[in-house]
């Protein structure tokens, strides 16, 4: 792979024919139509909230270096913003007034045009530290997550968008990275996270894969459509649908896409399952996100509900009765250390020394309550685990 240093670059050099897209949210071109700012594989525009992109520009009033640029020089002789994007179209933004914000100067809120003509030549002369790099695909990519450190870091998936580049990550994001999408409530219902971080994406992907998201944009990396994916989610989110009335946000990021692969194939009965879930929510002694996949398991899997921890109140009670029976026998409050003949045996543990368990494991059936807890030092409550 090749790479070449360019610091003849300055801001007003890059913002030369700007254009910003509004309803896509980013920047498109720069660089007097040379320079592609945000490909279709990179993140959408998330520095316009009124203080990353004003730093940007304060920064450049104060003379301070914008940190390190990444371009690709294509084969067609066009660049690609590979690292600063956000950067970029925050400062032309502002000089371009495409999307105009102010910065404050003296008090006062300033835009480009309003500055004093000093500050306007101070920013568009400001030089800027590009690298441009020309290779294969895989070299680019493992560039990419090496120089990928500073500014706000990219997510996985953003980082596989830039690995398998090509028609389908750019109809991809065009349906599942779309905050106007309608379907967009319903899907976050169940797939966490922001859609501008491609946070439904990857839920799709994951789903459709079985969790082989790379092996899955590998293969179909230079398809034009994206019809098994779009369906394979719906068919998922109309399951889920189907399957249970609640929604609330307990059911947001499960692993959906497996629960439908395993269980798909029963039948449920919604009223029944809703009652069901109504009956568990109210308990407060056990984990509310598992409750859906031991519903779907047929409640046979105890282990899902989890085991909710004694609260302060049962701890301190139980530590309070068991070193007061220790004293007056003489022994350990630790009972497991009381049965042995060490000098542990005699032990009196202070409380933030021990840790609350339960005596019949909560797994096997046993309460989350005082008459089920004992408080055992810290090191044979470890290796007491589940028994």
């Amino acid at each position: 792979m090749k790479t070449t240093l360019h610091t003849e670059w300055t801001v007003g050099d890059i913002c030369k024919g700007f254009i910003y897209d509004k309803n896509e949210g980013k920047g498109l071109f720069g660089l007097d139509g040379k320079l592609i700012i945000q490909p279709e594989y990179q993140r959408n525009y998330i520095y316009g909230d009124g203080k990353k992109d004003v730093a940007v520009i304060e920064s450049l009033l104060k003379g301070y270096p914008l940190g390190l640029i990444y371009f690709v020089l294509n084969k067609d002789g066009m660049y690609e913003v590979l690292d600063g994007q956000q950067r970029i179209t925050s400062f032309a933004r502002f000089v371009n007034q495409s999307w105009p914000f102010d910065v404050i100067r003296n008090g006062k809120p300033r835009t480009f045009k309003s500055l004093d003509p000093d500050e306007q030549k101070r920013i568009v002369d400001a030089p800027l530290t590009i690298y441009v790099c020309e290779g294969e695909p895989s070299e680019i990519q493992e560039w990419f997550e090496t120089i990928n450190i500073a500014g706000v870091p990219l997510v996985k998936q953003e980082l596989r968008n830039a690995s398998y580049h090509g028609p389908f990550v750019t109809k991809a994001r065009a349906v599942f990275s779309n905050t106007g999408n309608s379907n967009m409530t319903r899907w976050r219902t169940y797939a966490k996270g922001d859609p501008k971080r491609q946070a439904i994406l990857e839920a799709a992907l994951d789903w459709v894969s079985g969790g082989d998201i790379d092996g899955y944009m590998s293969v179909h990396r230079y398809d034009t459509k994206i019809d098994e994916l779009k369906n394979h989610f719906d068919t998922v989110i109309d399951w889920i649908d189907s399957v249970f009335e609640y929604t609330g946000s307990e059911v947001c990021g499960l692993d959906w896409g497996r629960l439908y692969n395993q269980y798909h194939v029963n039948a449920y009965s919604k009223d029944n399952v809703s009652k069901r879930v109504d009956e568990l929510l109210s308990d407060t002694q056990i984990d509310h996100r598992g409750i859906f996949e031991y519903i779907l398991g047929g409640e046979k899997d105890t282990k899902l509900l989890n085991v909710r921890v004694f609260d302060e109140k049962i701890k301190k009670a139980v530590y309070d009765k068991q070193t007061k029976e220790a004293f007056e026998k003489g022994i350990s409050n630790c009972p497991l250390c009381a049965l042995g003949h060490d000098n542990n045996s005699k032990r009196r543990y202070n409380y933030n020394e021990m840790d609350a368990d339960h005596v019949t494991a909560w797994s096997k059936g046993g309460a989350t309550d005082a008459s089920n807890c004992q408080m055992l030092c810290k090191t044979h409550n470890r290796a007491k685990g589940n028994r």
